[in-house]
């Protein structure tokens, strides 16, 4: 049995000294999720995003003209398919793509750690974002949307150099249990790191250091709704944890941002309405 230290110590020195594998994600698909979690979603920006991807627009009008969506006439403007798909099902679209593009690997082990790593991600994503309204202190929505989304690119990060390195090196060749470990100890320090190179705002490299604190700054609302989005995923089972007994309400986070169960019963209903969150 491999020891998880030597490993870790291994992988550490592997990001120390080798080039650096980035994750990419789509501007396009980012920038329709954050129109799409407005209260009220403006129909001609969609159109326009989605018009500037050739895949995504694809995909929409594939999807509007199958036999579940497929009228008398058949839909040949991107504008008319999101009328007849509707806004719930452009974000499952969107959230799909971004899961076909980002979290994709030809490795059976790591892909499935990926498709929870991106299940949690865009959770956290929606919740930070749809919440942040009803912060006592304002954060715009489309920070919290990224902050959450962010939150755990170190996880994704170390998943992808991990694929790379095990072609090659069998110590590298891990259970998904112990690549759990690792990213327990190094996924907060690789995320600050990984966001400061990319040179994304601070504030998404803190939250992304410090959302696993014991305590934090009550006034540092960003890492609160963070910190909250994360524990919401949790509870519903969002991810590689599950842990349905958590009493979200109860926390500190929660009481800080004065949130009430009709906020977060609000939010388990959204994401509920997208299955590809559950699959």
């Amino acid at each position: 049995m491999k020891s998880t230290s030597k490993i870790i110590e291994q992988l550490k020195h592997s990001l120390e000294v080798e080039p650096e594998i980035l994750p990419v994600f789509s501007a396009i698909a980012l920038q329709v999720q954050l129109e799409l979690i407005k209260s009220q979603p403006d129909l001609k920006v969609i159109e326009q995003l989605i018009l500037q991807d050739q895949a995504l627009s694809s995909t929409v009008l594939r999807i509007a003209n199958s036999v579940r969506y497929c009228g008398l006439i058949e839909t040949t403007t991107i504008r008319s398919a999101i009328v007849r798909l509707g806004m719930a099902e452009i974000m499952q679209i969107v959230c799909a793509e971004i899961s076909r593009r980002m979290f994709y690997s030809h490795d059976h082990t790591i892909e499935m750690l990926m498709k929870k790593l991106w299940q949690h991600s865009v959770g956290c994503a929606f919740t930070a974002g749809m919440l942040s309204p009803y912060a006592p202190l304002k954060v715009l929505q489309a920070e919290a949307f990224s902050a959450g989304l962010f939150h755990d690119i170190g996880k994704l990060h170390l998943l992808k150099v991990i694929e790379a390195k095990r072609k090659k090196n069998k110590i590298f060749d891990v259970s998904p249990e112990t690549m759990l470990e690792i990213f327990a100890q190094l996924h907060t320090k690789q995320g600050f790191w990984l966001i400061n190179r990319m040179k994304l705002p601070k504030m998404y490299a803190l939250a992304a250091r410090d959302h696993h604190l014991p305590e934090v700054d009550s006034s540092n609302t960003l890492l609160l709704l963070v910190r909250l989005a994360n524990m919401l995923c949790h509870q519903l089972g969002l991810g590689t944890t599950a842990d349905p007994a958590l009493d979200v309400l109860a926390s500190k986070e929660a009481q800080n941002l004065n949130l009430t169960e009709f906020h977060l019963e609000k939010i388990r209903k959204f994401l509920a309405s997208n299955p590809n969150l559950f699959g």
